[in-house]
């Protein structure tokens, strides 16, 4: 069956695409774009008057805890997630059990991932068992399908190591992953450490615990020709920072998250785990530079830290549950709700950082809406509003701040390979 999903607004800002018009799938591929297309009796309709068409969102920073962590998620329950907020290809972090640092687990994830409605694509960890200690084998996890390398929840302390590993990364072509943290500096804490960390008592991470890796990773960074990717950018210095390096000459590129695009601390409650993520919401000044490098192109792309957790978990008091919440089905609707609807950022910037540009960040499939394209694309209607409801998630984990939000701009229509996957919310794989 061919797909022609007809009278949308095709937004494709890679592709300089904007406009109104019928596009036709045959296959795999965009076959036809223009208006007044005609289907014949093996196409499926899609009337899509209104709506907005725009290539398949792309995640490159998700968790999916498989092996090891299936009662958290599942590559499948991950990828339905995936489907079902309108993203066709995400990519996993190596914080699996055991850690995806050797070609044998990336073979059982591969092996796993055929099974996802989306495009699943694993990082490779650093170091052996992420420890820091010893460099894995780039060579044979490159030959076994790593799109990147990443020690992820983990900085890579020491630096003649890191330096190593940039050394092996740009031989291989495959970015490094940074997440950028002192963990000498971030302590125990649960939460930024600031006047609402000292309002609630509780003890506090404070921003310099990541600028201070920022800055170092960075200058050992500058030291090569690598390229590097700095995870979940969260405060005001570290962007500095990166648009610094980036002037300097540095191959550095970097991504933010929807919570910490449209979250500070003074939305913590300590009865509510919702709000426990690592690195932690900042302050509203930080939220304000991080929306303005969105705008200034000091961010390359907005990446959702999908990190799922079992409900016993996270319910186990603000100092002791996990860091870490849910993404993937609300990301959409979040940016589109508060920095869309309200004039922060244009359409066509936000669907960039969603689309081509982390796709381009790791080298992965991205569609377009072209003839000759990928046919990975998503249709999205700016004008519904739904309220989240967890209770119809298809992820395992319901832990997210905006439970029982309402929110504009969801996903109808997501087609992976040509194949649509998820309709009206529901996922048919």
């Amino acid at each position: 069956m061919k797909l022609l999903i007809k009278g949308a607004r095709l937004l494709d800002p890679a592709n300089g695409v904007d406009r109104i018009a019928d596009l036709l799938v045959n296959g795999e591929t965009v076959e036809a774009v223009a208006t007044n297309l005609i289907a014949d009796e093996n196409t499926e309709v899609i009337e899509a008057f209104g709506k907005l068409l725009i290539p398949g969102l792309v995640d490159i920073h998700v968790h999916l805890r498989e092996p090891g962590r299936e009662h958290k998620e599942t590559i499948l329950t991950g990828g339905r997630a995936a489907a079902a907020g309108g993203f066709t290809a995400v990519c996993a972090m190596p914080n699996t059990a055991p850690p995806m640092d050797s070609s044998e687990v990336l073979a059982l994830f591969a092996e796993k991932a055929q099974a996802s409605p989306v495009r699943s694509f694993p990082i490779a960890a650093i170091t052996k068992g992420q420890l820091g200690m010893e460099l894995t084998d780039a060579e044979e996890l490159v030959a076994s399908g790593a799109v990147a390398f990443s020690d992820d929840g983990e900085p890579v302390k020491n630096a003649a190591i890191l330096l190593r590993a940039l050394q092996l990364s740009e031989k291989h072509g495959r970015p490094l992953i940074l997440h950028c943290e002192d963990k000498d500096l971030a302590g125990k804490g649960a939460m930024h450490e600031g006047t609402r960390s000292r309002e609630l008592g509780i003890a506090g991470i404070p921003g310099a615990s990541e600028d201070a890796m920022v800055g170092r990773d960075l200058a050992i960074a500058a030291s090569t020709s690598a390229h590097v990717h700095i995870a979940h950018v969260s405060t005001a210095i570290s962007l500095g920072l990166i648009r610094q390096a980036k002037t300097a000459g540095v191959k550095v590129t970097c991504e933010v998250t929807p919570h910490h695009l449209t979250l500070t601390h003074d939305a913590v409650n300590p009865t509510a785990t919702e709000t426990k993520m690592n690195p932690p919401l900042r302050t509203q000044e930080d939220m304000d530079a991080l929306r303005a490098g969105l705008l200034d192109g000091t961010v390359d792309c907005i990446a959702t830290d999908h990190a799922p957790h079992h409900a016993d978990e996270k319910n186990d008091g603000y100092s002791k549950a996990p860091f870490g919440i849910v993404g993937l089905e609300t990301a959409l609707p979040v940016l589109m709700t508060d920095l869309v609807e309200t004039g922060l950022i244009p359409l066509p910037r936000l669907i960039q950082l969603m689309t081509a540009s982390p796709a381009a960040i790791l080298g992965i499939p991205c569609g377009g809406l072209f003839p000759g394209a990928l046919a990975d694309l998503t249709l999205v209607d700016t004008s519904l509003k739904k309220v989240v409801d967890v209770e119809r998630f298809y992820s395992k984990s319901t832990c997210t701040p905006y439970a029982a939000r309402e929110l504009s701009g969801w996903p109808v229509l997501t087609v992976v390979s040509g194949k649509a996957v998820m309709k009206e919310g529901v996922v048919h794989a």
